[in-house]
């Protein structure tokens, strides 16, 4: 019996920023099986999108692949890698900034790093919006869908 023990995921999120209304996608492939995942969301932030499609694809594989161990993360988000790397700050400061307010998408940041500590994620940072080569790239597939989802929302709202 063959067990995967790691996964793939690609991620984006996309935004209106007059509607506040936004999309997210998710691209996870789990050996050879290739899983889309996408939503929409209203009064929302770019930011919030992009955390979403981490989230959700995370969830999925924790609850539809309960054996795999590793998974890497590839985003075009310098927000969501970064928070990795900001999370004991967070930590420290109760999830506060210098004046004394909750961080931004508190929510959504609790959820990605109590993710983070469960799974064994490697982020990886990928450049936005590169062009089509022979190479598939999946982050403008990923792309591709958010703002599609995010144009055929704003056009029925």
């Amino acid at each position: 019996m063959n067990v995967i023990i790691n996964a793939e995921i690609y991620t984006d999120g996309s935004c209106h920023t007059q509607h506040c209304i936004g999309a997210w996608a998710s691209i996870v492939f789990i050996g050879n099986e290739k899983i889309i995942l996408s939503g929409k969301e209203i009064n929302t932030t770019h930011n919030r999108m992009e955390l979403l499609a981490v989230i959700n694809a995370v969830q999925y594989i924790q609850n539809n692949h309960p054996l795999i161990k590793e998974i890497r993360l590839v985003s075009d988000s310098q927000y969501v890698i970064g928070l990795i790397d900001r999370q004991f700050k967070f930590i420290k400061s109760n999830f506060k900034t210098k004046s004394g307010n909750d961080i931004r998408n508190i929510d959504l940041v609790k959820v990605l790093l109590e993710l983070a500590n469960r799974t064994n994620l490697q982020f990886v940072k990928i450049k936005a919006h590169q062009k089509q080569s022979e190479v598939i790239n999946y982050n403008l597939e990923v792309d591709k869908i958010c703002r599609k989802l995010v144009r055929e929302a704003v056009k029925i709202a």
